[in-house]
């Protein structure tokens, strides 16, 4: 595995259903936009691959594709949203598992992780986590932070609970052997996260980002 890598993160692919909340609605993209995605960092070793919310199209569209090239992913799901209308049922989670897809944990009700007390933060992880546990029969030990926000607290809380690695939305590159790994969101378009993977990116944006990163740590 390289050193570091570059971490993309995808949510819903084709036609945005309607139950689908508006503030969602801009990261929905369209087949031809995750097709050429895919065909750009097959075979990279650099690259992984990340789903966010566990939609429908995760199953339908998402893993066919990945199939077809030979590719893993790792899936982020919503628990509570398992088996409701354009979601991820059950029986497909255990199936994307059985296809050698790493499935992880987006909390249980799709919250900001900040904005909740430590109770509910302690109940929407574990429960989160065991939904998903007791669905495939055996341990879920990452998560992705929802809306990629979170703050030491958050993280501390993670740590305790023992999740193995935690991805976020920061941007930028990930140290592969690192416990908090930032993402790329792909929305819409793809050629400015196409441009970061081949090392396009200003030095003055790394160093921002980089700067923004640590004081979520720290907050």
């Amino acid at each position: 595995m390289p050193d570091r890598r570059v971490i993309l993160t995808f949510h819903g692919i084709g036609d945005p259903p309607p139950h689908v909340e508006r503030s969602e609605l801009p990261f929905w993209i369209g087949r031809d936009v995750f097709e050429r995605a895919l065909d750009e960092v097959s075979g990279r070793p650099d690259v992984l691959v990340t789903f966010d919310d566990g939609n429908g199209s995760d199953f339908e569209i998402a893993l066919p594709a990945l199939r077809r090239r030979g590719m893993t992913a790792a899936f982020f799901v919503v628990a509570s949203r398992l088996d409701q209308p354009g979601y991820l049922t059950r029986e497909q989670l255990r199936e994307l598992a059985a296809a050698g897809m790493a499935i992880g944990s987006h909390g249980l009700q799709h919250r900001s992780w900040r904005s909740l007390t430590d109770e509910e933060l302690e109940d929407d992880l574990t429960r989160g986590r065991s939904v998903l546990e007791d669905a495939l029969e055996r341990p879920v030990t990452e998560a992705s932070c929802p809306f990629g926000e979170y703050d030491r607290r958050v993280l501390r809380h993670l740590r305790r609970l023992g999740h193995e690695r935690v991805y976020t939305s920061d941007g930028g590159t990930a140290r592969a052997d690192a416990w908090l790994q930032p993402r790329n969101t792909i929305e819409g378009g793809w050629d400015a996260t196409a441009g970061r993977l081949n090392g396009g990116e200003p030095v003055r944006a790394r160093v921002v980002r980089s700067a923004r990163r640590v004081v979520k740590r720290l907050r």
